[in-house]
């Protein structure tokens, strides 16, 4: 019996050690659990109603941030905690937004969720519902795909009195899922020639009227530079320019650092008078950036990088042929040129070449 006794006091203290040791691993996990705290702020866009913008201000010691945005869509861990986040909601309804912060031990079990339910009174009417990707080049080949583009070749000027070569491909190469467009120095004496660079264009290839089209892009720099992601009609050869219509998506003159510039040229507004707008743009030489259009019969609606962060829109009122060409096919043209009207306007310098502009991709969605 004593040995009995033995046995079951020894189990007793045993289970004592083990509950006691469970109890105090509990206790320190509460200590943990209050080393943050999970929160976040939103409001509606002041110049958009479908556009939330969500601001973390969870508090504490913690890794990661997650959003689940209730619309299907939710990010990846994110380690950026201050950034405030635009969302666009086209249509209308309540979402159930969430915010899971993570602890230090980057385990489910340590993690806080918090939750605010948003309600969007009413559609988007800019929201074109239903659109699908109808073509794009994303560069993921060996070389430029001449299905999609032809180069344009010479050094006419290009009506701009521009001193670049366009060579016959020499000057484009795709690497890394990109497509780099290089303009280089042949010599010094700052005249038509002196340099080589790139023309591109889908004419009699890939045109389109309408839809809302993408080009992810990062800039050259230096004075004298002037790359343009842009579009001109396809009836240029019977109408004549600007009779049949330019819509720059994107150009920039490198004397004028970090602002980018939208610009539609038509009969009734060209050259320097043409309709458009400029954007300070602080990262557009380091970063890639999206440029972007949407186009449909009634206007033009220039952005960057997201839908609701518009930066021109060209509507007019009474539409005509001569301030309307937009409602027939257009081609892309990417290009780089040196000096020129405006790319000089403030000389060349020739101690920054080469110089490149490097595209990950087109996009067209109708």
């Amino acid at each position: 019996m004593s040995g009995f006794k033995n046995n079951v006091t020894a189990m007793l203290f045993i289970l004592f050690v083990f509950a006691f040791g469970f109890l105090s691993c509990s206790s320190t996990g509460g200590d943990d659990e209050e080393e943050y705290t999970a929160s976040f702020e939103y409001e509606l866009d002041a110049s958009n109603p479908n556009v939330i913008n969500l601001t973390n201000t969870s508090v504490g010691d913690y890794l990661y941030l997650q959003w689940n945005y209730g619309n299907g869509t939710t990010s990846s861990k994110e380690t950026d905690k201050t950034s405030v986040r635009s969302i666009h909601y086209p249509q209308k309804g309540t979402y159930d937004i969430s915010l899971t912060v993570w602890g230090n031990l980057n385990t489910l079990s340590d993690t806080k969720t918090v939750t605010h339910s948003i309600t969007i009174e009413d559609n988007d009417t800019d929201y074109i519902e239903g659109e699908t990707l109808v073509w794009s080049d994303e560069f993921d080949g060996t070389s430029v795909n001449m299905n999609n583009w032809t180069f344009e070749t010479g050094d006419n000027g290009w009506g701009n009195n521009e001193l670049q070569n366009y060579t016959n491909g020499d000057n484009a190469h795709i690497a890394d899922g990109k497509l780099i467009l290089t303009a280089e120095k042949i010599n010094d004496n700052k005249t038509t020639g002196s340099y080589t660079s790139t023309r591109m264009i889908t004419w009699g290839k890939q045109e389109f009227t309408y839809g809302r089209i993408e080009v992810k892009a990062k800039l050259p720099s230096g004075t004298g530079i002037w790359p343009a992601i842009w579009m001109l009609g396809a009836n240029l050869d019977s109408y004549g320019w600007p009779a049949c219509g330019e819509i720059d998506i994107m150009e920039y003159v490198g004397y004028q650092p970090n602002t980018v510039h939208a610009t539609v040229h038509t009969s009734a507004a060209s050259g320097a008078d043409g309709n458009g707008s400029s954007k300070e743009l602080e990262t557009c030489e380091e970063e890639f950036h999206v440029y972007g259009m949407i186009w449909d019969a009634n206007k033009i609606q220039f952005y960057i990088d997201t839908e609701n962060n518009i930066t021109h829109t060209y509507s007019p009122t009474t539409k005509t042929a001569k301030n309307w060409p937009f409602d027939k096919p257009q081609f892309f043209i990417l290009n780089v040129a040196v000096g020129g009207n405006w790319g000089g306007a403030q000389g060349i310098d020739n101690t920054i070449f080469p110089q490149t502009m490097e595209v990950d991709y087109v996009r067209v969605y109708q």
